[in-house]
């Protein structure tokens, strides 16, 4: 097999484990370390690791490539980011969604709801994941898209840690709720709403279980 083919196996492979929140913010993924537990030469695996780290998933270090050591300041301006874009990524989705999205984000939404009894964290996570590629395949706008899912798979640890803290927990299911809802009723200004608000909730999480904004 080429090369061109293990990078970008490789490339799509650790960019899903990212977005899934499969990588923790101690790990360090070693290039020769990979390769050899996938049977390739270093070259492509590098070649893909490089790649995460100019998009912006990764950094590297002189031991390895690790998730990107994000301050405080910078969360905040992710979330900045959030409020400006995705209320028009829902909006321009909700024309597009066809029937299969939403039945997977309907099936997304019931298996949410039921870990708020079950306390099932990692069921919410992949519930959660489901829910927003589902909804953010449909935007049409291709560098809007590619756009939020970068900065998303930038910030997975800090939405992992949030999303364990109950009172978000529930935050995030309503909002789930009520963005399916104007998505069934195809009301792109409900959308767009429901997730300007969602947003500022998650910010609100965030700045409450911060260290860094509890020491300010």
């Amino acid at each position: 097999m080429p090369r061109k083919s293990h990078r970008r196996r490789i490339y799509e492979d650790y960019l899903g484990r990212i977005q899934r929140g499969e990588i923790g913010r101690q790990e360090r993924l070693v290039d020769t370390a990979i390769a050899a537990e996938l049977g390739v030469s270093r070259m492509p695996v590098r070649e893909a690791l490089m790649q995460l780290a100019h998009e912006g998933y990764l950094e590297g270090t002189t031991r390895g490539f690790t998730l990107p050591s994000l301050t405080h300041e910078q969360v905040l301006e992710f979330f900045e980011l959030r409020r400006l874009l995705e209320p028009r990524a829902v909006a321009t989705a909700t024309q597009a969604l066809d029937a299969g999205s939403l039945a997977a984000m309907r099936d997304a939404v019931r298996d949410a709801e039921s870990t708020l009894s079950s306390g099932d964290i990692m069921l919410f996570f992949r519930a959660s994941e489901v829910f927003r590629n589902a909804w953010l395949a449909a935007v049409p706008n291709r560098e809007l898209r590619q756009t939020i899912q970068r900065y998303l798979g930038q910030v997975q640890s800090v939405r992992m840690a949030t999303m364990r803290d109950r009172p978000t927990h529930e935050i995030i299911v309503e909002g789930q709720r009520q963005l399916l809802d104007a998505f069934h009723r195809r009301d792109a200004v409900a959308a767009a709403d429901r997730m300007l608000r969602f947003v500022l909730q998650a910010e609100e999480s965030y700045l409450r279980l911060a260290p860094e904004s509890a020491a300010r």
